[in-house]
């Protein structure tokens, strides 16, 4: 017979914890990007620009608005995402050129359990699959552990989303669970992935992004030699 008595389980004691801190839209550069607040009057028109090679818009199918079609109206975009504080929107511009190529949010601040979220990604065909969208969220990770001390990062996505799944996985994070019928947009029902990475994984994580980012990881064309996902490995032959 159980002792009704008897200790329950309980989480480890946080007797020293405090709220995080709201982070500050602060510029933070990496070696192939910089993230800086998002300007309309600085990047609507180079954001534009870079959204140009997508005419469909397949860029946007899983977020939460339709492409803008017209400058006016992608003006009018950023300057709408430009204006909240929860999401705080970055524009990634591209060091070479100068060029904002893409945004990403910081979202969902929950200060109080130290929880904060990477989301509204949208990088354009100038940004995917290169060096700098991968740096780009490396650097809010950066920002979240680092310097602000949250707990954990989380990324969320369509379920039906295979890109946005495997670029969570790819990037270290650890898929927790579908959500059904977690939401309505686009007046289409929506079933939600989770994915999370918490201050316990971070260490090994930022490790392995600041081994794939050295310039030696890279050939002449730019081109990694060794991946991420290798890079965490310990087993890995990089």
């Amino acid at each position: 017979m159980k002792n009704a008595n008897a200790p329950q389980p309980v989480g480890p004691a946080l007797p020293n914890w405090t709220a995080r801190p709201y982070p500050d839209p602060i510029a933070l550069d990496g070696r192939f990007i910089r993230l800086q607040q998002l300007d309309p009057a600085r990047h609507a028109d180079e954001l534009f620009a870079a959204h140009e090679s997508d005419p469909e818009g397949r860029n946007w199918t899983y977020l939460f608005s339709d492409k803008p079609r017209t400058r006016e109206a992608f003006r009018e975009w950023v300057a709408k995402s430009a204006s909240t504080e929860d999401p705080l929107f970055y524009a990634v511009v591209d060091k070479h050129s100068g060029q904002a190529v893409g945004v990403e949010s910081l979202m969902r601040i929950d200060r109080a359990n130290g929880v904060i979220e990477v989301g509204h990604i949208n990088f354009s065909p100038k940004l995917q699959r290169t060096p700098g969208a991968t740096e780009a969220v490396f650097l809010l990770m950066k920002r979240a552990f680092d310097d602000l001390r949250y707990r954990r990062f989380e990324w969320k996505c369509d379920s039906l989303n295979a890109p946005s799944r495997r670029a969570a996985l790819r990037l270290g994070f650890q898929f927790e669970g579908i959500f059904r019928q977690h939401m309505i947009y686009k007046g289409r029902t929506r079933d939600t992935a989770w994915f999370a990475i918490v201050d316990g994984d971070w260490p090994a994580i930022k490790a392995a992004f600041e081994a794939w980012l050295q310039p030696g990881n890279f050939d002449a064309q730019g081109q990694q030699r060794c991946t991420l996902a290798a890079h965490r490995s310990p087993s890995a032959p990089c």
